[in-house]
């Protein structure tokens, strides 16, 4: 076979005819006739025509704070939209880093004027191999700058749709989890409060479990949680401490967060902890492999977990770790583990189980000294922006309002 290859190959530089029975007619220019396809009927067509109907305000508005903050810029430039001093989205290589060059909220008592706000977690003392995610929020913050707010498939444009800002880092203690889980908890429990959506950046994952406890104690009503991972983090301890692969032990002890209600997503492989699956067990969560869910496909799967996370719950959280996606596409992780999803189906899974609505969204296990080219913070960046473009495209950003009647104040 590989004879017969190299042959034709040296036939055709030699400039011997080649057989033509060999190649597909495309080739050789004769068309195909498609009668029952309609250009105007695909998604691209579509999302072409659904632009057309998004406002432009929130753009305009931009540009003219960008003028009043940053002074006009050089009588030579022809764009009289452009500033001296980088202000707002553009360019997307300047300006100062927040998440998608979202508002800076310097004082964090005004992040409910908002519906939703991005907070940084800087936190890996949770970590058991490599870590590095303390530069995590650092890293999601600067890629994002590469993105607009407008998805073209979903015709969403959050800059005219939602208000979006960034209220800065929590600050953790690097040698302590406990005081550093009660300044998360805070942190967490400030924003819910507040009305604004909560969007953490981590960190490892041991911050899950403060995350839910800030929206759970702000809250009598029941939480439900959806969780992307290809390690189950369910066990009670690990290396004498509540390290990042117990937060789900330690959020389902609450009375609000059943663990009837957790629903894994793509768990598999080789690092799956015994001592987690026991407790899976014991507990009676809710499994789902990646074989499960290329068997179940990704609708039906979405369905089930939807099922499975609001079953008597009255809210759904949502926790993304971004080793749960195949490491060849997210080198910068502290657990790498081969097999996991494939970016695509991850970024279609989960604009599904977002879409009615969510209490809270953590993206975690992004570190920077490992990745590539950026490319794992980018893909926690789109974990956020998908999120956020589904609840707007559902019209389901601020649904998590109703369930706040234990509000805190500080």
């Amino acid at each position: 076979m590989l004879n017969n290859r190299l042959s034709r190959r040296t036939a055709s530089r030699a400039g011997a005819p080649l057989d033509r029975s060999r190649i597909g007619p495309a080739q050789f220019g004769h068309r195909f006739h498609h009668p029952d396809f309609n250009a105007r009927e695909t998604q691209g067509w579509k999302s072409v025509q659904a632009e057309g109907h998004l406002p432009e305000d929130g753009w305009r508005q931009e540009q003219q704070w960008a003028l009043d903050m940053g002074l006009p810029g050089s009588d030579s430039l022809t764009d009289k939209t452009i500033p001296t001093f980088a202000q707002g989205e553009l360019p997307h290589f300047a300006g100062i880093n927040t998440f998608l060059e979202a508002p800076y909220v310097e004082n964090v008592r005004d992040v409910g004027k908002f519906d939703a706000a991005v907070l940084g977690i800087p936190f890996d003392s949770g970590t058991t191999y490599r870590p590095g995610t303390r530069f995590g929020p650092q890293g999601m913050r600067r890629i994002s700058a590469l993105y607009t707010p407008y998805n073209y498939e979903m015709g969403v444009d959050l800059r005219e749709q939602m208000t979006l800002c960034d209220a800065g880092d929590v600050f953790t203690i690097p040698a302590n989890l406990e005081k550093s889980f009660d300044q998360i908890t805070k942190g967490v429990s400030h924003v819910f409060s507040s009305g604004a959506l909560p969007i953490m950046l981590g960190g490892d994952h041991s911050i899950g479990f403060p995350c839910v406890r800030g929206i759970a104690q702000c809250t009598s009503k029941r939480i439900g949680i959806i969780h992307f991972d290809r390690h189950i983090d369910i066990q009670e301890k690990d290396l004498d401490e509540r390290m990042h692969t117990t937060p789900w032990y330690w959020a389902t002890e609450m009375d609000n967060v059943p663990a009837t209600n957790l629903v894994q997503l793509g768990i598999g492989g080789w690092q799956v902890p015994r001592a987690g699956v026991k407790e899976a067990r014991k507990r009676e969560t809710n499994v789902l492999t990646i074989d499960d869910i290329e068997r179940l496909g990704l609708e039906k799967t979405a369905e089930i977990a939807l099922e499975l996370a609001w079953k008597d719950a009255d809210a759904v959280y949502i926790s993304f770790d971004v080793d749960s996606v195949d490491c060849g596409f997210v080198p910068g992780t502290g657990w790498p583990e081969p097999g996991g999803f494939l970016p695509r189906e991850v970024l279609k899974l989960l604009g599904l189980v977002s879409a009615p609505g969510i209490c809270g969204l953590e993206v975690v296990e992004v570190s920077p000294p490992y990745d590539t080219s950026d490319i794992t913070a980018l893909l926690g960046v789109r974990v956020a922006v998908e999120v956020m473009g589904s609840l707007v495209a559902h019209g389901k950003m601020g649904s998590h309002k109703g369930i706040i009647d234990k509000p805190v104040s500080f």
